[in-house]
């Protein structure tokens, strides 16, 4: 039986684990000071609760957590990583930037255990669906093909450590990009008095985008503190192109101020034009 440790139980976590333990794997898991919400999570995944050394029986490490914490994990785990006989092979699964996962590897390297660099695209995986895809770079990517026959749609990528969360930062800053420019100008049109002008001159012109709008608006608000942190690694990503910084700077900002308590009642106004796309029609 192929083991797998997933650190932790979000929902990404969470759900590739029932895709895992459906197809057979035995999937760990660190518990320990975790919600009653999490552990619910792990349960009705088939997750198995362990310690940090019961990790090392793993032939896999998977680690999904929030991007202001994939470095601080690999540093928690380097000690015993280093200590263990068996060391299962660290894949970086987060929304981090090239630089980043490049000191994720080092710290990984130094304890003589594999490293993968890994980006998820695409939304949790639900019974039925073939999930999101995660890709996979690095000297060690061979050691991944298990996940592929435990329903992961695993891709390879042939370059070095960095290949794949590039991908995940170029395509991230395309999509989520996209929503904040999306969601700036919406609120400035309805500042203007010309939402539903707007609307219709997108159902008329651009009816793909205005589609988009319907589902990604809504659906960006109860995410946007998480985003806020990856607006930032991409911004790290683009390096010294001082324009691109500035542009997710931006998107971070944004994506702050919509996930606070929105005095100005933004999150309220691109819900009703989301809602209201719906309906409209070309004139």
């Amino acid at each position: 039986m192929t083991t797998i440790a997933i650190l932790a139980a979000g929902a990404m976590g969470s759900a590739l684990a029932a895709r895992l333990t459906g197809n057979g794997a035995d999937v760990l898991t660190l518990l320990d000071g975790r919600s009653a919400a999490t552990r619910a999570r792990a349960d009705a995944a088939g997750m198995t609760e362990t310690d940090a050394p019961g990790l090392m029986r793993a032939d896999l490490l998977l680690s999904i957590v929030p991007p202001a914490d994939a470095e601080a994990l690999a540093v928690s785990l380097a000690p015993v990583l280093a200590a263990a006989t068996h060391k299962p092979v660290y894949v970086d699964c987060n929304a981090v930037n090239v630089e980043t996962v490049r000191r994720i590897a080092g710290i990984v390297a130094a304890t003589g255990a594999a490293f993968l660099d890994g980006a998820i695209i695409g939304l949790p995986p639900k019974p039925g669906t073939p999930g999101p895809r995660l890709h996979v770079s690095g000297d060690a990517v061979e050691s991944a093909r298990p996940l592929r026959d435990l329903g992961v749609d695993l891709r390879l990528n042939s370059g070095g450590i960095g290949a794949a969360s590039g991908l995940k930062m170029a395509y991230a800053g395309i999509n989520k990009g996209l929503t904040a420019l999306a969601a700036l100008m919406v609120l400035g049109a309805e500042r203007a008095g010309a939402g539903e002008a707007l609307r219709a001159e997108l159902a008329e012109t651009e009816p793909a985008l205005l589609a988009r709008f319907a589902r990604g608006l809504p659906d960006m608000l109860p995410k946007a503190q998480r985003w806020v942190a990856e607006m930032h690694e991409i911004a790290d990503f683009l390096g010294d192109d001082a324009a691109g910084r500035q542009v997710f700077a931006g998107a971070a900002d944004l994506y702050a101020r919509l996930s606070g308590a929105d005095e100005a009642g933004d999150g309220a106004r691109l819900t009703a034009f989301a809602a209201a796309c719906g309906s409209s029609q070309p004139s």
